[in-house]
């Protein structure tokens, strides 16, 4: 697999042509951003760690019949993917109130919902990705009905499968954010990451926050939290 020019780099990676058009290679970086971009910083070993583990997650993920664009890794920060078209909707699972929904909705962080949430933004740096419902994304073109409908059914299996395979590393899911995409015959896969930079993962005995909301809200201890998650999945698997 050769490595060809650099197609587009974002706040978390790199990706790259490769000898084959239907291939790329994500190169994952340690920079992080939060509140839009406003925010700016360095985690230490990210990019191993949410490159690994995203591996990791898309290869269970695709045991339990969920597509994702998943190929190779190919070192710690490098993997090959099948190349896609991201359909432009952020996809947002919750099992318990947290983030920008407790804010929102003006509730306390860690109140379970009787059965998951999904919601949708609309990806789109200008507008700072606004949150956006079925027939909005209809309306633009976006995806169309029967793909909103698969994406939605994807979205809540890996929820399905997800949620509990971190309890038993004592983990709750708490939420996290999806990105799918489609290949060139229009079928649509799982693509970007599963990551702490993506997921809320508390501890399931003292809540402990282990992902990026550490690095978003100051908390300190960034590394130490992103070090554990992987530790818990590499030994737990």
């Amino acid at each position: 697999m050769e490595k060809r020019e650099q197609l587009y780099e974002g706040k978390a990676k790199k990706v790259f042509a490769t000898d084959d058009p239907a291939l790329v290679i994500v190169s994952y970086k340690d920079d992080a951003t939060a509140f839009d971009g406003l925010k700016k910083g360095t985690i230490a070993g990210k990019g191993v760690v949410n490159n690994r583990m995203t591996n990791m997650m898309m290869t269970l993920l695709e045991q339990k019949g969920v597509p994702t664009h998943f190929v190779e890794e190919i070192s710690e920060r490098e993997t090959v993917v099948k190349k896609v078209n991201i359909v432009p909707l952020e996809v947002i699972i919750r099992n318990v109130s947290a983030g920008s929904f407790a804010k929102r909705y003006g509730v306390e962080e860690g109140i379970p919902f009787d059965e998951p949430t999904v919601e949708f933004s609309y990806k789109n740096d200008d507008l700072h990705d606004p949150l956006i419902n079925d027939y909005h994304a209809v309306a633009l073109h976006l995806a169309t009905w029967e793909e909103i409908a698969l994406i939605k059914k994807y979205a809540f299996k890996v929820n399905e499968v997800l949620k509990a395979y971190f309890l038993t590393l004592g983990v709750k899911l708490i939420d996290f954010k999806l990105e799918f995409g489609k290949l060139a015959d229009g079928t649509i896969v799982l693509a970007d990451e599963i990551s702490p930079d993506t997921c809320r993962f508390w501890d399931a005995k003292t809540n402990e926050k282990l992902d990026k909301d550490r690095f978003r809200r100051d908390l300190g201890g960034v590394e130490d939290a992103y070090r554990e998650i992987f530790k818990r999945v590499t030994e737990g698997k």
